[in-house]
């Protein structure tokens, strides 16, 4: 396999993968804006060769399709795979150790090793600006690294294998940072990192922390895989690469030897910087707020290096290619990790965090007649008590009983829930609680709610496939439009404040209410424009679950309190856009026009689109 990235580059070109841009591109904006029209066509990887303003080449979409991200690991894929499942279930490894000896072996071979040269990365030093500084929306705060591998140790048992190695974006220009001197560093809650950091701070020192960018590709995977318990970052970067991790330190920073650039510096207890904004997975800009900030010791690049980037925005995009990648290899982890799960699916249309799918058991009362949620409430809370599953608003999760269910068949798994859900009893608030940094729809940074709908046993209703009577000709309210069986888009007036949404809310539930029961429609969605609401199921998912929070934003027809339990006959999730969210990310129509050249006719894009 490849040793660094050069070497996958020049595979993905000889197999037709990739595509090299010769003439000089803007890497504020541009660049990106190029990338995205890629990525949307299911195009090859970029080479930029020649970006303005950096003597350094760019690369991206590398990972774009899942096709190619298997061709790269073509040859260590199985390996991986074994490893993982191997630490997911050590007793198959007993059951049956010879078959499994080759496995152990493999795991062996990745270990880091540390060398006494830290070349070639170290082979000049050079500045931040010195860098592909790319943008890629028009209100970022500045350039970011999209694609960073952040190394840190355990202050209290520092060491390779005490360490971690996550994907948190840096902030290098813009805002408060002095040019050169300082960079931003954004991680949210539940990261590794941050950990280090607080025991860092406890002992009132700085926490060393290196930023590997480029390397051959496994190095960029294993910042983002959630590897079982005990597994490092940096033994499966090697398990994947075919080849172990080599590194050196120098001045007490750890260096990747193989990467492409590396960034090193340290951060000092409660400082921070205004960080953003940027735009980000949800599809919308994450604001601008205090992080901490990383002063710059040194920084290094290869000779001919090679900088990877990658675009982010409203899904899909290539981090949605990342996440079919983590889930191929780790297969079965989930399962592992809490039992009765069958699968837990993080929706990508809504932005992955937003939105859980869920399939458990129900074996709790097998001699009970009446089936009713149980045991899948168990699983809900593990579900939301593990990793960054926590972070999710909505989960959606139902028993597997008399026939197979699809998570990833949005339409089929949704309309299963609809018609078994008791929404008297079945839905269930978790309130002041966390949720994703990027999230905006709650009622702070970090801070909002949560949601189960729980559903098994027996159908009890059929789902309207046409919009039903009652949704059509209310006052105030237009546009009903069928967004999928039993769920319609219903179009009001802009959202203002809290306090009159409450009152309009009670308002348009006792309308509804008035005109008698709507059981086939168990789901109305009250948005801004029912019209893209209702376009495609991706518009559904994107603009109800990243728009709404749930203790605040769901209400019901004839809803009501019992001994603190909410419950209703039809639930109304308000999906309005609120004053309080993030915008969302439009691209620049000045720079969509100067890029048509990479694409007409003759150009090294012509025909793509």
């Amino acid at each position: 396999m490849y040793s660094n990235l050069e070497e996958c580059i020049i595979d993905l070109e000889k197999n037709g993968h990739l595509v090299r841009i010769k003439e000089e591109v803007d890497p504020y904006l541009e660049m990106a804006a190029i990338h995205l029209k890629v990525y949307e066509a299911q195009g090859p990887a970029l080479l930029f060769e020649n970006v303005k303003g950096s003597k350094f080449r760019a690369v991206s979409n590398l990972f774009g399709t899942i096709e190619r991200s298997r061709f790269i690991f073509r040859d260590t894929w199985q390996a991986a795979e074994n490893i993982i499942a191997l630490r997911n279930d050590p007793m198959k490894a007993l059951k049956n150790p010879f078959k499994h000896v080759g496995s152990g072996l493999a795991a062996w071979k990745a270990l880091p090793m540390q060398k006494t040269s830290s070349e070639p990365v170290t082979a000049q030093e050079i500045k931040i600006t010195d860098l592909p500084l790319i943008q890629s929306w028009p209100m970022d705060g500045g350039a970011f690294v999209t694609l960073p591998q952040i190394y840190s140790e355990d202050p209290e048992k520092p060491g390779i294998m005490n360490s971690n190695l996550g994907m948190y974006r840096v902030q290098l220009t813009g805002n408060e940072y002095e040019v050169n001197r300082e960079v931003g560093l954004h991680y949210q809650i539940h990261r590794g990192i941050g950990i280090h950091q607080a025991k860092a701070n406890k002992l009132g020192k700085p926490l060393k922390v290196s930023c590997f960018v480029g390397g051959p590709p496994s190095h960029t995977i294993s910042a983002v895989m959630p590897l079982p318990e005990g597994m490092s970052e940096l033994t499966f970067a090697g398990l994947l690469a075919g080849r172990r991790f080599q590194y050196s330190y120098i001045d007490g920073y750890c260096i990747s030897n193989d990467a492409d650039f590396v960034i090193t510096g340290e951060i000092y207890p409660n400082e921070t910087k205004p960080e953003g904004p940027f735009g980000d997975h949800l599809g919308y800009y994450s604001l601008t707020h205090p992080f901490p900030v990383m002063r710059v010791h040194k920084v290094y690049a290869k000779p001919n290096a090679i900088w990877p980037f990658t675009v982010v925005g409203r899904p899909p995009q290539e981090d949605t290619s990342f996440g079919q990648l983590i889930h191929e290899l780790t297969g079965d982890a989930v399962k592992q990790e809490i039992p009765g799960v069958k699968e837990v699916h993080a929706v990508d249309a809504a932005g992955v965090h937003p939105l859980l799918f869920a399939i458990g058991s129900e074996r709790y009362t097998p001699y009970q007649p009446v089936k009713q949620p149980s045991e899948i409430l168990t699983i809900a809370n593990r579900i939301l008590g593990t990793g960054q599953l926590s972070l999710a608003k909505y989960l959606f999760i139902a028993a597997e009983e008399d026939r197979p269910l699809d998570t990833h068949d949005e339409v089929g798994f949704l309309s299963y829930i609809l018609e078994r859900i008791d929404l008297h009893r079945d839905i269930h608030f978790q309130t002041n609680t966390t949720i994703d940094t990027l999230d905006y729809s709650g009622t702070g940074l970090n801070t909002g709610s949560k949601v189960v709908f729980a559903a098994c046993g027996d159908k009890k209703r059929d789902l309207c496939t046409e919009v039903p009577e009652a949704l059509k000709e209310i006052r105030g309210y237009g546009n009903a439009q069928l967004v999928m069986p039993g769920v319609v888009a219903l179009q009001g007036p802009s959202f203002t404040d809290y306090k009159i949404e409450q009152t309009e809310m009670e308002q348009l539930s006792s309308a509804l209410g008035e005109k008698g029961g709507i059981d086939t429609c168990p789901l109305i969605i009250l948005c801004d424009d029912s019209s893209f609401l209702s376009a495609d199921l991706k518009n559904f998912l994107w603009a109800t679950f990243t728009r709404s929070n749930p203790s605040h934003d769901i209400y019901g027809v004839n809803s009501y309190y019992s001994y603190k339990h909410w419950g209703c006959d039809n639930v109304i999730i308000d999906a309005r856009i609120k004053p309080h969210h993030a915008p969302p990310l439009i691209p620049d129509p000045a720079v969509e026009k100067r890029i048509e050249r990479f694409f007409v006719k003759g150009a090294v894009l012509g025909g793509l689109l």
